[in-house]
C-alpha cells in the first residue's frame, strides 16, 4: 500500500514537474512568437520605406539613376525574404505552441486522473484501517 502511495506521490510529483516544464517552454514559445510578430512588424515597416525610397529613387531614375533603382530592388527582394523566413519561423513557434499546450492539457487531464485514483486508495486504506480497528476490538472483547 505505501509502495502505491509512492509510486503515485512519485508520478504526481514527475507531472507536476513535467507541467511546469511544459509550462515554461510554452512561455518562451509564446515569447519567440512575440518576437517574431515584433520582427515581422519591423520588416514590414522596412519594406514601407523601401517602397518610399524606391519611388523617390524611380523619379531620380528618370533622370539617369536607374542604378539606384537596381539596388533598391534588390534591398526589398532581400527584406522580402527576410520577411517570407520570419513568417515561416513564426508558423512554426505557432504549431510548436498548439502542440505544447495539447501537451499540457494531456498532462494536466493524467495528473487529475492520478489524483482521482490517489483518492481512491487512500479512501480504500482508510476503510481497511478502520476494519482492523474494529477486528482488533472485536478480539479485545471476546478475551
Amino acid at each position: 500500500m505505501t509502495s502505491e502511495y509512492q509510486m503515485s506521490e512519485e508520478k504526481a510529483q514527475r507531472a507536476m514537474i513535467d507541467a511546469a516544464r511544459l509550462a515554461d517552454e510554452l512561455r518562451a514559445e509564446q515569447e519567440n512568437a512575440q518576437m517574431a510578430e515584433r520582427s515581422r512588424r519591423v520588416l514590414d515597416n522596412q519594406v514601407k520605406d523601401m517602397q518610399t525610397k524606391l519611388d523617390e529613387a524611380e523619379q531620380l531614375a528618370v533622370k539617369g539613376g536607374k542604378k539606384v533603382i537596381s539596388r533598391l530592388e534588390q534591398k526589398i527582394k532581400d527584406l522580402e525574404g527576410q520577411l517570407d523566413e520570419e513568417q515561416r519561423r513564426l508558423v512554426d513557434a505557432q504549431k510548436s505552441q498548439r502542440r505544447t499546450e495539447r501537451r499540457v492539457k494531456e498532462l494536466t487531464f493524467s495528473q487529475d486522473e492520478d489524483q482521482k485514483n490517489h483518492e481512491r486508495m487512500q479512501e480504500l486504506v482508510d476503510k481497511l484501517q478502520n476494519k482492523v480497528k474494529s477486528y482488533k476490538k472485536q478480539i479485545e472483547e471476546a478475551e
